[in-house]
């Protein structure tokens, strides 16, 4: 429906000497006595909101909605609380995600003894299992080694285990493993010094596998199939509508092309697909450089439904701080001649934004390191060139590391930045392996803010390393804003402390401007009459309570495209 039309329709209505609606005009539901922000810069706050099938047709005081409420609206006395524009996910892997919702988790700040314990605890429990699976370490936290397979043999001598890390770039697996892989000696490493197998002083494998290799093994051992996936799906969506998320970008659904589609499709025909999906292609690695841009366009023409759409590029360009496979411009600290590695070289990179922009293909780029990041951006830049009056959207997502003098160009190139807010509380072991002039160069998210640079968040789920509850963009919110972990004010701040983001541009990373990445700002994002019905109230007002109670905050409804799809207990 045409919002220039509704407004007129409604103020006409609303002047007729204040009788009933018309049946045509009887809002659904109206949400009224709320705090509503509206994300809106023509009107930030409003007191109500009416909605018909699955728009909102009226955004206003409380006295305006009355005329719209009939025998059949559902009216909300919202009670002051605060409502939102349903939060978006700017980056998650919610079918991925899916793979491990019922796996081990292993709690990401635990010790090593911890997660030691947790295996063993978990091996109890499921004696039929012939693997066990889970993920969550953090690889800093057993040093400069690593993990290794004789800490599980301890243990679990006699199954496979495979654990992924944190962020999914690498694995712990025991030696039952590394033998059902056939893993030796003469094993040869996919990319040296990217994705390889560490080994001890004797070339054995340590039984920590670096990024490929850590997909490899994962999908030789069979763990995964359609129905855990479709499952863990469904599940990973009903926990985003818990947390007030109604729309997402799935970043990647590596390792599990063969079933994307069947899964999302499953889960449409079941009335089940209750956030709303832009999704990607992602190539594997340079072999796949090529035919990057057509498989994207491939992906574009076939993998869509009324509520999912995969028509984006997605290109992995480097590693993780704390495996050391970020691209830096110097070498870590401790590791002389390790620098961290590209998976593209540049000018295959720029072949590949240059080829999406000439498509009118939305490209998001994985970069963490200064390095990796200064070659996107000079992608972007070449792309930008090659192809003025492109539609593309650019994207560099996670952006740990940035250079003084790459921090303009987000702004200059019109580059999206997209991060993660709950990996801006102090990092105690990525610290470890950089300079201190690095280390003060970590998630500069007001620096960009105050260039004029759009930020969107979202959580890296599953790779976030805090399980389902990185999910939650009150909690994200909560550290982006701090700059320490939750609840805790006399915690360590993330340096600097000038990098503290206004929770105003946390909740717009968080809505408008990551459903602007998702090139669906004219849809969702905001509060607007003639966009779509997506919402989410909050039992606090996350403007006005103290920063360190912002986690506290819990979602009492949740609305995606006119239907509620959460409540809460309380509601």
């Amino acid at each position: 429906m045409n919002r220039v039309f509704v407004a007129a329709l409604l103020c006409v209505f609303l002047n007729a000497c204040g009788e009933r609606a018309s049946p045509e005009l009887v809002a659904d539901y109206v949400f009224t006595n709320a705090r509503v922000y509206t994300v809106d810069e023509a009107m930030p706050w409003a007191e109500a909101v009416a909605i018909k099938g699955n728009e909102m047709v009226y955004v206003g005081d409380a006295a305006g909605a009355k005329p719209l409420i009939g025998e059949t609206t559902s009216v909300h006395d919202v009670g002051g609380q605060l409502l939102l524009p349903g939060f978006i996910d700017s980056h998650v892997h919610p079918i991925a995600g899916g793979a491990y919702a019922k796996a081990l988790s292993l709690d990401t700040y635990g010790s090593v003894d911890d997660w030691v314990r947790a295996i063993a605890d978990y091996a109890a429990e499921n004696t039929d299992m012939p693997v066990l699976f889970g993920y969550g370490f953090l690889a800093t936290t057993f040093g400069p080694v690593g993990p290794t397979r004789q800490l599980i043999d301890e243990v679990v001598p006699d199954r496979p285990v495979l654990i992924m890390d944190e962020g999914f770039h690498a694995a712990w697996a025991n030696t039952a493993t590394l033998e059902a892989l056939n893993i030796t000696q003469d094993t040869p490493d996919p990319v040296p010094g990217f994705s390889y197998y560490k080994r001890d002083a004797n070339g054995d494998a340590t039984g920590y596998l670096l990024e490929g290799t850590a997909g490899m093994a994962m999908d030789a051992l069979d763990v995964i199939t359609e129905d855990v996936v479709s499952e863990g799906f469904g599940m990973v969506l009903d926990t985003l509508n818990a947390y007030g998320v109604t729309a997402a970008f799935d970043a990647g659904v590596i390792g599990y092309e063969e079933i994307a589609a069947s899964v999302l499709q499953r889960t449409e025909e079941r009335g089940d697909m209750t956030v709303r999906l832009i999704g990607s292609y992602r190539p594997r690695g340079p072999e796949d450089a090529d035919v990057a841009v057509d498989r994207a366009l491939e992906w574009g023409r076939t993998i869509k439904g009324e509520r999912y759409h995969y028509n984006v590029l997605k290109i992995m360009d480097d590693g993780t701080v704390e495996g050391r496979t970020a691209a830096m411009f110097e070498d870590y600290q401790g590791e002389p001649g390790n620098s961290g590695e590209t998976v593209f070289t540049e000018a295959e990179m720029t072949s590949m934004v240059t080829g999406a922009a000439r498509n009118n293909i939305d490209v998001h780029i994985h970069a963490l390191g200064e390095r990796a990041i200064h070659e996107s951006l000079n992608a972007i830049e070449a792309a930008r060139n090659a192809a003025p009056d492109s539609t593309t959207r650019y994207a560099i997502c996670h952006v740990q590391v940035i250079t003084d003098q790459d921090l303009p160009r987000f702004a200059e190139l019109d580059v999206i930045a997209q991060s993660t807010p709950l990996w801006a509380s102090y990092d105690t072991y990525g610290e470890q392996f950089v300079s201190e002039d690095q280390f003060s160069r970590f998630w500069r998210y007001n620096s960009l803010k105050d260039l004029g640079v759009r930020l969107s968040f979202g959580s890296d789920f599953p790779a976030s390393g805090a399980g389902m509850l990185g999910m939650s963009p009150v909690v994200q919110i909560e550290i982006g804003h701090t700059r320490q972990n939750p609840g805790e004010p006399e915690a360590p701040v993330q340096p600097r402390k000038s990098e503290r983001l206004d929770v105003e541009s946390l909740v717009r990373g968080f809505t408008i401007d990551a459903a602007y990445q998702m090139h669906m700002d004219d849809e969702i994002g905001s509060i607007e009459v003639g966009k779509k019905a997506d919402l989410v109230v909050l039992n606090q007002d996350i403007f006005d309570v103290d920063a360190y109670d912002i986690h506290k905050t819990e979602v009492v409804l949740t609305m995606m495209d006119g239907d509620i799809v959460y409540r809460s207990a309380t509601e």
